[in-house]
């Protein structure tokens, strides 16, 4: 079996974001959530992907997590066995001044009501 590092993550660089890809990425209420939860832990904060209480299998969850991450919404990184998240809160601020300030209260909203 392959080890999980042997994969290469792909970000998108900060003018390679879409529009219509990062906000495909935001229609999911899962996606949303972690979205929500990544914003309230600070433009520094990482979490790893097992510290998310969310409502699918762990292979939905994987799933969750490539789609916000190849549409340039999170950064990823391995250490040791854990997979970090963060935000990219400043390149999305730069690309899409006010997208963040509209769906981390939903994301917030989705989470209030699992």
């Amino acid at each position: 079996m392959a080890s999980r590092t042997a994969t290469r993550l792909v970000h998108p660089d900060r003018m390679e974001m879409r529009f219509t890809t990062v906000l495909a990425a935001l229609g999911d209420p899962v996606r949303l959530a972690i979205v929500a939860r990544l914003a309230d832990v600070g433009p520094d904060g990482e979490l790893a992907c097992t510290t998310f209480a969310l409502p699918v299998s762990k292979s939905t969850q994987s799933g969750h997590f490539k789609v916000l991450r190849e549409a340039g919404l999170i950064h990823q990184r391995n250490e040791g066995t854990r997979r970090l998240n963060r935000l990219r809160r400043d390149d999305l601020d730069a690309r899409f001044p006010g997208l963040l300030d509209i769906a981390v209260p939903q994301g917030r909203e989705v989470i209030a009501n699992w």
